[in-house]
């Protein structure tokens, strides 16, 4: 089983890795496109105004931008140490046991804009770059990574869990999927899409699939991996799964 996170804008700084080295990452089939942002982010932070407009960024954030500057010189992490926020928080890898966090390397891996894909295990340095990023003189990320990373995915020959947000589906689409969509159910029985908490949903979906010993081969019997965790999971059709929480 194959769970795709999206990554987060939020990153732990520092590191205990050696700097950035594109042939030890997953999938070296991307390490051209990898190559090409990078430097371009490399170059891109030499002129911090045009970092901004083409980042998204303010002037507050302008240490977003440093890092971008020493890329190639940071120290590392784990990419699930990397990533930081509200998704990070839920799974909360620190707390797992040895087992559980080998698991966890194996089967999650991360959606990025910078770096296509990335395993559990990866090292990679604090960056910024998002799936809506424009950089100059280059195509739009989209047009960049679906190319490259759709064969890779399309190649994954186990069941595929994608967790991503629309932006980073979008690079690269996994045909056969199974997707998960968020519902809050009230008192009366009507839903809505659920937004706030959506990513901690996702979260502890995530560090089930990660940590469980079952290896569900399909949609069915992940849904019933979910159920008998406690959850209320739909199948909406076809591979999509629909988690209900009670509405807050």
């Amino acid at each position: 089983m194959l769970v795709l996170l999206p990554p987060s804008e939020t990153k732990a700084p520092g590191g205990d890795g050696p700097p950035l080295d594109l042939t030890t990452l997953s999938a070296p089939e991307l390490t051209p496109v990898r190559t090409e942002l990078a430097e371009t982010l490399v170059e891109l932070a030499g002129d911090v105004p045009a970092a901004r407009t083409a980042l998204g960024l303010t002037a507050r954030q302008d240490d977003e931008i440093a890092r971008n500057a020493v890329l190639w010189n940071s120290p590392t992490l784990p990419a699930l140490r990397r990533y930081t926020g509200v998704l990070y928080d839920a799974l909360d890898i620190g707390s797992m046991t040895r087992a559980q966090r080998a698991r966890a390397g194996r089967r999650l891996s991360v959606g990025s804009a910078l770096f296509g894909l990335v395993r559990g295990e990866d090292r990679i340095p604090a960056y910024r770059l998002s799936a809506g990023s424009a950089l100059p003189g280059l195509p739009t990320l989209r047009a960049i990574w679906r190319p490259a990373l759709s064969p890779v995915l399309a190649a994954v020959d186990e069941l595929v869990v994608d967790l991503r947000s629309g932006s980073y589906a979008a690079l690269a689409p996994v045909p056969g999927a199974v997707t998960v969509e968020v519902l809050s159910e009230r008192p009366d029985g009507t839903r809505s899409v659920v937004s706030h908490f959506n990513k901690a949903h996702k979260g502890r979906v995530a560090r089930l699939l990660a940590t469980t010993t079952g290896e569900p081969a399909d949609v069915v019997r992940l849904r019933s991996l979910l159920r008998r965790a406690g959850l209320h999971v739909e199948q909406n059709g076809g591979r999509g799964l629909v988690l209900v929480v009670p509405a807050p």
